[in-house]
């Protein structure tokens, strides 16, 4: 019987890895849950989660050159979101109003360039360099002092 990918299985785990469980089907055969497809949580122990000899239900992902890819939190329900409300650490839900975010430190933003439509493309291309190499002498500028470089003679 060759088996049908998006079918859902019964079968048994046979053993576990540091990467997933493989699982005997009942037509003889098994296959591997990866450790990404065991639950909708994250899983840094397959243990944690399995143990040999659980019957679990597998869907086939792919059976492809004797390989067959199965999932078990496919044939779980979709876990549900969380109900908006307020955050822990005292943050707002999505949407609410609250108070302005700090502003970022650093080298503020330049001035917006003045709108292209009139500008031909060698003007644009010399206001585009001018700005470049502005950008780049402050960029070497700051790399130099996090080097504690000397000037050069």
């Amino acid at each position: 019987m060759e088996l049908q990918v998006g079918s859902i299985l019964e079968g048994k785990v046979t053993s576990i890895t540091k990467f997933g469980a493989f699982v005997a089907l009942d037509n003889g055969k098994s296959g591997l849950v990866h450790i990404s497809e065991i639950a909708n949580t994250f899983v840094n122990d397959v243990h944690d989660f399995l143990q040999e000899g659980q019957t679990v239900k597998v869907l086939v992902l792919s059976a492809e050159n004797g390989k067959i890819n199965l999932s078990i939190k496919r044939t779980l329900p979709k876990p549900e979101r969380p109900a908006r409300g307020p955050r822990p650490g005292g943050g707002h839900p999505a949407g609410a109003p609250h108070a302005a975010a700090p502003q970022p430190r650093g080298p503020r933003p330049q001035q917006p360039l003045p709108p292209s439509g009139d500008q031909s493309f060698e003007d644009k291309l010399k206001q585009f360099l001018s700005s470049s190499e502005g950008k780049m002498a402050d960029l070497n500028r700051s790399l130099d002092s996090r080097r504690g470089g000397r000037r050069r003679r």
